[in-house]
């Protein structure tokens, strides 16, 4: 629905004059882009594996099938989901001399993007809730975190974030674009899109201002409230063991400063999250996670078993 009333807004865009972007890159340092393009193919296709690698494990072990694990199944969907949304054009962006992407195509990789990132803040808020519930209500947490409730914080999370994405991006498609053309980036976020605007967009500033506080403030505050009550508990345990346990959860977020930056700056703080994030998230929640380890050597020994045989 979201989709069709992004392409009837595109329809009414009589006043704009612009049917392409040209996305820019570092094209001022042909000799960098080389050098990222083969860094950024990396990092994507470690991503890619990793977070797959995650769903598979939970997927195919019962014993992971409990809302944490599963809290992270759908934050591994949504990183792959995010780097596949970006990483392909900015690749092409970092091998071409002049890439060009168009009206349409624009504003819906920006679509997706406010999409990934909006379920990942409330994604993250809900798992570091579910955290809390286990470590500082064990006896309760079962029926605190039971299915219908896990159910229902996913189904928030991701209609959230069909929220947060629908509203900015059929504003500013509502824009007129009357050149120039040239996005000083490698794909289609907001700020550099919105440079290009031939008209006054302060309401908008406001709104996405308001907005951007909100959806990243109000997972953070749960984030950091669950987690002074998780470090309080943590304190009280009477083992090193039990504080241990409970200290290898962890938890990151991220937050695009507003500054007066220059362009190379910017693009290299947005290249920061969007390609770190959705690989160090697996390695966070995973990697230090004993049951996904176990549950990682028990799928790496079928693995090797059935290739010996």
């Amino acid at each position: 629905m979201s989709l069709v009333c992004l392409s009837s807004r595109m329809s009414r865009q009589n006043e704009s004059s612009v049917v392409e972007f040209i996305l820019l890159g570092f094209s001022n340092f042909p000799e960098l882009q080389n050098h990222l393009f083969g860094a950024f193919l990396v990092i994507y296709l470690v991503t890619l594996m990793g977070n797959a690698l995650i769903m598979a494990v939970i997927f195919l072990d019962q014993r992971l099938h409990l809302p944490m694990y599963l809290f992270l199944q759908n934050l591994s969907v949504v990183e792959v989901s995010f780097s596949a949304t970006i990483m392909p054009e900015m690749l092409v962006v970092l091998s071409s001399k002049k890439t060009t992407i168009s009206f349409v195509g624009c504003f819906v990789q920006m679509y997706f993007i406010l999409l990934f990132v909006g379920t990942e803040c409330f994604l993250l808020g809900a798992m570091a809730y579910d955290r809390y519930a286990a470590i500082c209500h064990p006896l309760a947490y079962p029926v605190i975190m039971r299915r219908k409730v896990f159910v229902k914080f996913v189904m928030f999370s991701w209609f959230s974030g069909f929220i947060v994405a629908t509203v900015p991006t059929t504003w500013v498609i509502g824009f007129p674009f009357c050149g120039p053309n040239i996005i000083n980036h490698l794909f289609c976020e907001g700020p550099p899109v919105l440079e290009l605007v031939c008209a006054d967009i302060f309401l908008f500033e406001i709104y996405a201002f308001t907005g951007t506080i909100l959806i990243v403030m109000v997972p953070f505050l749960l984030i950091l409230l669950s987690y002074i009550r998780i470090l309080f508990a943590v304190l009280k345990m009477p083992s090193n063991t039990g504080r241990q346990k409970a200290f290898s959860i962890s938890s990151m977020t991220y937050l695009q400063p507003k500054s007066k930056y220059t362009p190379d700056t910017k693009k290299a703080i947005s290249l920061a999250y969007t390609l770190l994030t959705p690989l160090l998230n697996p390695l966070i929640y995973s990697l230090r996670n004993n049951e996904m380890k176990r549950a990682l050597m028990k799928l790496w020994r079928k693995t090797v078993v059935s290739h010996t045989v």
